[in-house]
């Protein structure tokens, strides 16, 4: 799973930083240099095969189900083309052995804008950044909390000045973290994840 996934972010990064860099000539999109806004996201999680656990012992490799994600966050223009974005989004989904998972990924990271498109109100993207993991479970059980890094791609279409629909896709890359019960471990939760969300990015100036 996680050969797959850092093989298909950074398929999706290149090509969308390929793309955009063939299409550029003039320079069309405002400069985000300096504007503070607010994003709004649900969208979709599909989340590695994790260790089911049942009565505090590993009963198998559970198939897990694909999850709703939704959160929002903090987006701030540092340069012309920078900008630094802080976002918290939750997760859940289940398994076909009735072991029960959620995250909350807590993540501080940074991205590209693409100002050059002929298509004055599209703003394509490319970001990475680290996360925070807090991981969870049912059936008493206990997740450890591990650190991990993400990569993502998307794109703002302004609607107006300060309104944008924003699109997404986010993949998180993340060590094991222990699944443990009476304080003791009984198998290994895999935090990696690919996401596709949608939503509304309101900026304040």
């Amino acid at each position: 799973m996680k050969r797959k996934m850092i093989a298909t972010c950074l398929v999706l990064v290149c090509s969308l930083v390929t793309v955009s860099a063939m299409a550029a000539e003039t320079n069309s999109a405002e400069s985000i240099k300096g504007r503070l806004g607010i994003t709004g996201e649900i969208g979709f999680l599909v989340p590695a095969d994790n260790d089911a656990v049942s009565a505090g012992i590993v009963v198998g490799r559970g198939h897990t189900d694909t999850g709703f994600i939704g959160g929002g966050g903090l987006i701030f223009g540092i340069l012309d083309n920078f900008a630094a974005e802080f976002e918290i989004t939750h997760t859940g989904f289940g398994t076909d052995t009735n072991t029960d998972f959620d995250t909350t990924n807590i993540s501080l990271g940074a991205q590209y804008r693409y100002l050059n498109l002929p298509v004055k109100k599209l703003v394509p993207y490319v970001g990475a950044g680290l996360d925070i993991l807090i991981n969870g479970a049912n059936n008493g059980l206990d997740v450890d909390t591990v650190a991990g890094i993400h990569v993502k791609a998307g794109v703002d279409y302004f609607v107006m000045r300060q309104l944008a629909l924003t699109s997404e896709l986010k993949g998180v890359i993340a060590p094991n973290a222990d699944i443990k019960a009476g304080g003791g471990k009984v198998g290994e939760f895999d935090p990696d994840s690919f996401s596709m969300t949608f939503g509304v990015r309101y900026f304040f100036n």
